[in-house]
């Protein structure tokens, strides 16, 4: 029988649990860490560009689309101690049907998104395994998205590689579970972040298309990157020992509402 989760200071979950977040040098990945930090983790960002990540936080430079990044997740993992918990959330995006992206942009964008998480979560296996046999309940978080789940106009390439995650996750938490390894994902909507910012700066008018964003979310705005962090904050805690194999989304009721556009 396996045991229940075991108590925890409600206001520090992860004291004495060491976190790896990829994609953490900004946007969801960075506000992730912090959070993670400020429950009592210590926490290591692999990014490609780490620059942006501060003390307490442990700054890792690695690319997820680059077989030689189980380098630095051993780099993350010297530098902690240890891997409790893996939030696989470096990305790539995409915009365009299935036909307005080449197959080297396909290619490019499932590199990272896919085998870059394939990747990471084989070289963070052995330490994974560790902290299961030592009782601390290890997690894995893959960030998903909400595009896997709902049919958008021009996310054809960027959906497809998050599909590809949740079935990924669902595969995973099927392997792991007898080794006692809690895999699950999120799968945010347009999230306010540098990223999404950028998209919506390039279009012919921005403030156009930001005003389209909110008026296509039902709750009438961008989801925030915290809100998003602190789902997955939730999804690796001790709390969600009973959690596997599930994906939380967090898009502001757009994949389950229907209600009158905002205008």
């Amino acid at each position: 029988m396996t045991a229940p989760p075991r108590r925890t200071d409600p206001a520090r979950p992860f004291a004495g649990a060491a976190a790896v977040v990829t994609g953490g040098g900004s946007g969801i990945g960075l506000a992730t860490a912090r959070m993670l930090a400020e429950r009592g983790a210590a926490v290591a960002c692999v990014d490609v560009d780490p620059s942006a990540v501060a003390e307490p936080l442990v700054a890792v430079r690695g690319d997820i689309a680059d077989d030689g990044v189980g380098a630095a997740v051993a780099a993350a993992a010297e530098r902690l101690g240890a891997i409790d918990v893996l939030v696989n959330h470096a990305g790539r995006l995409a915009r365009g049907s299935f036909e307005a992206n080449d197959l080297d942009e396909w290619r490019r964008v499932f590199e990272v998104n896919v085998l870059g998480l394939v990747r990471v979560s084989r070289a963070a296996m052995p330490w994974l395994r560790e902290s299961a046999k030592k009782g601390r309940d290890p997690a894995i978080v893959n960030t998903c998205s909400v595009t896997a789940l709902v049919g958008m106009p021009g996310g054809a390439v960027y959906g497809a590689s998050k599909g590809a995650v949740y079935s990924l996750t669902l595969s995973m938490a099927a392997d792991l579970l007898a080794e006692g390894i809690r895999v699950n994902c999120v799968a945010p909507g347009p999230v306010d972040t540098p990223w999404v910012r950028r998209e919506l700066a390039a279009a012919p008018d921005p403030e156009a298309a930001l005003a389209a964003v909110h008026a296509r979310q039902p709750n009438g705005r961008l989801i925030t990157a915290e809100e998003v962090a602190e789902s997955i904050c939730h999804l690796a805690g001790p709390l969600s020992a009973a959690t596997t194999g599930t994906v939380h989304v967090i898009d502001g009721g757009l994949r389950g509402l229907r209600v009158p556009s905002r205008p």
